[in-house]
């Protein structure tokens, strides 16, 4: 696997080495052949901001977020984002409800997106993530979305992994020691989510 990266600057709060705020991180990756043992993060622009290659290196993970992304955006950069992998890590949906969509319209093209992978990956183990929280006034929207991705997992045979009781406030905002905007995550709140997947990815080291 090939893999070109760029990054601004970095700062550690204990281990490992965290982002300090958006856009700091692009990747793309060339997979010739092979299979990757791990796709890890698909969707918008946190999963994009990840040193995921540094915090989970024996499993070769691969960062296909992009910032801005939406769930049509990424259905519809599908081939490109997943080649044969070992499993799919899946973080999508904040973006969707910034632009006004109803719970029912991105909880639908949730779905189909999830079929999509399904067919495209069909040997991959899914791991769908809730939305985040953000300011809390997203919070009601947020809750049933989360909720409808749980059942949309299940039907799928995927694995859903809630981050709301790690990140959220008593408000159902982001806490603010994770946080300096109120929507993307800071190098305390990369952390709290790294730990918050470390089970489900050493499953698969």
């Amino acid at each position: 696997m090939s893999l070109a990266a760029t990054r601004c600057p970095a700062r550690t709060i204990g281990a490992p080495r965290l982002p300090i705020g958006p856009d700091c991180l692009s990747y793309t990756a060339d997979v010739p052949g092979g299979r990757n043992r791990v796709a890890v993060q698909i969707g918008p622009p946190i999963p994009a901001q990840g040193l995921w290659d540094e915090w989970f290196p024996e499993l070769r993970p691969v960062n296909r977020g992009i910032g801005g992304n939406t769930i049509g955006d990424l259905f519809g950069r599908l081939d490109t984002a997943i080649d044969n992998p070992a499993a799919v890590f899946l973080l999508i949906g904040t973006n969707d409800l910034s632009l006004g969509h109803s719970v029912g319209r991105v909880a639908s093209d949730m779905r189909r997106l999830v079929a999509a992978i399904g067919d495209r990956a069909p040997d991959a183990p899914l791991f769908v993530q809730s939305v985040m929280p953000r300011r809390a006034r997203f919070a009601d929207r947020i809750s049933d979305l989360n909720n409808a991705y749980g059942k949309i997992a299940a039907e799928a045979g995927a694995v859903y992994i809630d981050l709301w009781p790690s990140l959220a406030d008593s408000d159902g905002g982001l806490r603010s020691e994770f946080t300096r905007d109120g929507l993307h995550l800071s190098g305390a709140g990369y952390a709290v989510w790294v730990d918050a997947l470390r089970p489900y990815l050493s499953q698969l080291a």
